[in-house]
């Protein structure tokens, strides 16, 4: 038997492919998979607490991990040949993950498929690009998914702006950025962990539009019934925000970085590498506004799509 495993498989993503997964191998089911060593292959979920696994699909295997502690490693890679790799938010030191890369090395992991950012290879601000590089360097075989900034970052992180104020506060200015729904991330995910031919490929993941975060508050109002406007703050103003609601400073830094590249005009870049690996069209921003309708119209009973 050989296990994929999932890290942050408690988060938005994370948890959303080990249920592309779970809907992949099952659809699969007694079938074969060319690039899995052993047909009856398992998911094993990567959490800070096997205790509490909210988000994990019932029957999938939790086991507590955390990257700064190398006593997890074992029982985490016990009989993996695939990790899919994702950075905590709070992680802002590359070379926090040095150990972990080192012991899929020795455990004989044959993939790990890292969970990017757009545009990586060109912005060594982000720590992402670091991260990169340690895995190239760890001999580990690899693949890339360096998406576009997530559509589900507002219904998230930037949720409770738009609920109590009626506003998007991120400092992009007019840049335009090519979202993309962890949904669609997650079925690309999925893909390249379960077929060949993916190993040492970096693919750019966007949707297929690029809008500014003033089309994004117009979508959200059309769909939500409430009015959402795009309030532009700079840098700093964003920063000073995000620290009152208690934000830590490296999470703070990344955002600034993140959201820099799109004021720039540098996030509106689209590809076809999702439409390519996924088989069919990218979600929309206005399907997702309409899917989280009832959350960004403040409904105490929403829950997110993802």
């Amino acid at each position: 038997m050989s296990t994929i495993l999932v890290t942050g498989a408690n988060g938005n993503v994370g948890s959303e492919v080990v249920r592309e997964l779970v809907a992949t191998l099952e659809a699969d089911a007694g079938g074969w998979r060319p690039a899995l060593p052993d047909p009856d292959t398992s998911i094993r979920a990567a959490v800070s607490d096997p205790t509490r696994c909210p988000n994990v699909p019932h029957g999938i295997e939790c086991v507590r991990f955390d990257f700064l502690d190398p006593d997890t490693f074992a029982t985490a890679l016990e009989s993996v040949d695939r990790v899919f790799l994702m950075r905590p938010p709070h992680m802002a030191d590359a070379e926090a993950f040095r150990p972990f890369l080192s012991a899929m090395r020795e455990s004989e992991v044959r993939q790990v498929v890292f969970l990017s950012l757009l545009g990586v290879e060109k912005n060594p601000v982000v720590p992402h690009h670091a991260i990169e590089k340690l895995i190239v360097e760890s001999g580990v075989g690899y693949t890339m998914l360096r998406p576009s900034f997530f559509m589900q970052n507002l219904s998230t992180t930037h949720l409770e702006d738009i609920v109590a104020r009626g506003e998007i506060i991120v400092p992009a200015g007019n840049g335009r950025t090519s979202f993309i729904d962890i949904r669609d991330i997650a079925a690309a995910a999925a893909t390249v962990l379960t077929l060949n031919g993916h190993i040492g490929k970096a693919y750019s993941l966007t949707g297929s539009e690029a809008l500014t975060y003033s089309d994004c508050a117009r979508l959200i109002s059309e769909a939500s019934g409430r009015t959402v406007v795009y309030t532009k703050p700079s840098g700093r103003e964003f920063a000073a925000h995000m620290a009152e609601q208690g934000c830590d400073a490296d999470f703070i830094k990344v955002m600034r970085a993140i959201y820099l590249v799109a004021k720039l005009h540098m996030a509106g870049k689209i590809t076809g590498d999702l439409r390519y690996l996924i088989g069919k069209e990218p979600i929309t921003f206005a399907q997702f506004a309409r899917d989280n309708a009832a959350l960004f119209a403040g409904r105490p009973d929403a829950a997110p799509d993802s």
